[in-house]
């Protein structure tokens, strides 16, 4: 698939979002929160938290206390911001507020997805998942490209060695928060399989104009005792267990 790195990813999701009213932000320990009214429902999109380093003294997130006065499209386009924290807000917001198409959510999760397009094939991940060591034995060849690398993991830096040779390459939508996600995409070579994994992804066709094949994400199906557990700190299994679906769509 031709791979067009000229468009503005986010731009375009803004573009394609219904408006809605905030009435919850939480930028939580792991996870960013926020819960929108949007055409009468009331809606929660999540995405990491990303905090990245800032001098000391200098806030994180300078509009703190005042986030939920801002409109529905406003949030979204703190996407762009060049404040990690914020950029988190902004694509929960996305997630949040994203048109949605139930009928082509397939109750697959991420793991399942690799598993099954990466049999008897060569397969990197870019990010370190609970389920890696599993899916070691399910595909034909594993390499696991990693910030910081555990072992067994491959650096960060490796990235441009391994990913052109890949027939299946499964990005993290964290990849679109620190902004490498179009550097990458433009490692793989044409004819691989690219899929977008993890709660941060919008679940938008947006994407699938992008070069990406499948999404694997989530919906918050419960949003109370989810927006409880990120405020409190959970990890995403806990979230999971709160009240989220794990879900995939196909180009």
């Amino acid at each position: 698939m031709k791979r067009n790195q000229n468009r503005d990813l986010y731009a375009e999701l803004i573009t394609s979002l219904n408006d809605g009213t905030p009435h919850q932000v939480c930028i939580g320990l792991h996870w960013t929160a926020a819960v929108m009214e949007v055409g009468g429902e009331i809606r929660c999109g999540l995405a990491s938290t990303q905090t990245g380093e800032h001098p000391h003294g200098q806030p994180n997130v300078p509009q703190a206390g005042k986030l939920e006065m801002m409109g529905g499209f406003e949030l979204a386009t703190l996407v762009k911001s060049d404040l990690p924290a914020l950029v988190s807000v902004g694509m929960a917001a996305i997630n949040a507020l994203l048109p949605r198409d139930p009928q082509a959510w397939v109750d697959l999760n991420a793991e399942q997805v690799i598993a099954s397009h990466g049999r008897n094939k060569s397969v990197v991940l870019v990010g370190h998942f609970p389920f890696v060591d599993r899916l070691r034995q399910e595909v034909g060849q594993l390499s696991v490209l990693e910030l910081n690398p555990r072992p067994g993991d491959l650096p960060a830096s490796s990235a441009g060695e391994v990913i052109p040779e890949a027939e299946v390459v499964a990005l993290t939508g964290n990849t679109l928060l620190n902004h490498t996600f179009a550097g990458l995409l433009s490692l793989c070579k044409p004819e691989a399989l690219v899929i977008l994994l993890g709660p941060s992804v919008p679940l938008s066709p947006v994407l699938f104009d992008h070069g990406v094949d499948i999404l694997s994400g989530s919906v918050v199906t419960d949003v109370d005792p989810v927006l409880a557990a990120v405020r409190e700190g959970a990890n995403f299994r806990q979230v999971h267990r709160a009240g989220v679906r794990l879900v995939t769509i196909k180009h």
